[in-house]
């Protein structure tokens, strides 16, 4: 039977999806990376949440999985997964499976494996993938589906043609898709630790609370610009823009300065009353140990 291909082409791939990640998973996956096995190179687990209406993939949670790989093969502990499924189900019954995490720096031949049985738990999950080893000065965080690649023939002049849609499926392919990463300050301070590679110290409340209020005050000083460049017009409107920083100032309190100024000074008096206490009891276990030390010498 002869067949006449026309000469153009189209590799065509399935659509991309977005996902948004909380740092909870972050956290996790770093704890489960630095409690693994002497032996283990990486981590793998499972990724829970949800799709939410527009149809971004929300990660909320996660949990390690048990496996032994080479460069041939890997072995999954299914048992271990289902029933630390049925176990977060439990606790949280709207998450489900969205796709599974690894920790390194890419794609590994074992990857393709371990995605096609999560394929097989959900469709089309969401690999995601974090850099614990610092390749690059930092942890880099992605996210990849697999997309089918496919030929499209075109038209097929045949003498018979064949039932079914005419493309010829040739393999699958990882793509990197958006990944949103959102958190509130405090978490943010974490978080910002979290990349580096070496920290002499963990910062305090205050510390904490001094770098949140210097990013603060560095958007203000950004808002104040393009709002500025906008009236001159240096730079050309965005609605989108504007109704955010109305949303944004409507969301702010109507307080007098001096109301505000005293709600500042005592959530900040609050703060160094805790330090103190925290302080204070602190001395107080570490007297309490040298007291217990020496009475049992003596």
């Amino acid at each position: 039977m002869a067949v006449t291909v026309s000469e153009r082409t189209v590799l065509q791939f399935s659509p991309t999806l977005t996902a948004k990640v909380h740092p909870l998973v972050i956290f996790n996956i770093c704890d489960c990376y630095v409690r693994r096995p002497d032996q283990t190179k990486r981590v793998i687990g499972t990724l829970l949440g949800s799709v939410l209406p527009d149809g971004t993939v929300d990660i909320r949670n996660s949990y390690a999985v048990p496996h032994n790989e080479n460069s041939e093969e890997v072995a999954l502990d299914i048992e271990y997964h289902h029933n630390m499924l049925i176990s977060q189900q439990k606790v949280n019954p709207k998450e489900v499976i969205v796709g599974w995490y690894s920790t390194g720096l890419g794609v590994t031949g074992c990857s393709v494996l371990i995605h096609d049985f999560y394929s097989r738990e959900v469709p089309n999950p969401v690999h995601l993938i974090v850099d614990t080893g610092f390749s690059n000065g930092e942890g880099a965080i992605k996210a990849h589906v697999s997309s089918n690649l496919s030929l499209s023939l075109g038209e097929l002049k045949q003498a018979v043609r064949p039932a079914g849609d005419h493309q010829l499926p040739l393999a699958a392919q990882f793509q990197e898709i958006p990944l949103d990463l959102r958190m509130v300050e405090a978490e943010r301070v974490g978080f910002d630790i979290l990349k580096k590679t070496m920290t002499d110290k963990l910062p305090t409340d205050l510390e904490g609370m001094e770098a949140s209020m210097e990013r603060l005050l560095a958007l203000i000083d950004d808002v104040y610009k393009y709002v500025d460049d906008v009236d001159e017009g240096r730079v050309a409107p965005d609605n989108n823009v504007g109704r955010f920083l109305w949303d944004a100032v409507e969301s702010l309190p109507k307080l007098s300065p001096a109301v505000f100024d005293k709600l500042v000074n005592d959530s900040l008096q609050d703060n160094m009353l805790l330090l103190y206490l925290s302080s204070i009891t602190r001395t107080q276990l570490t007297l309490a140990e040298k007291l217990n030390t020496a009475a049992q010498v003596l």
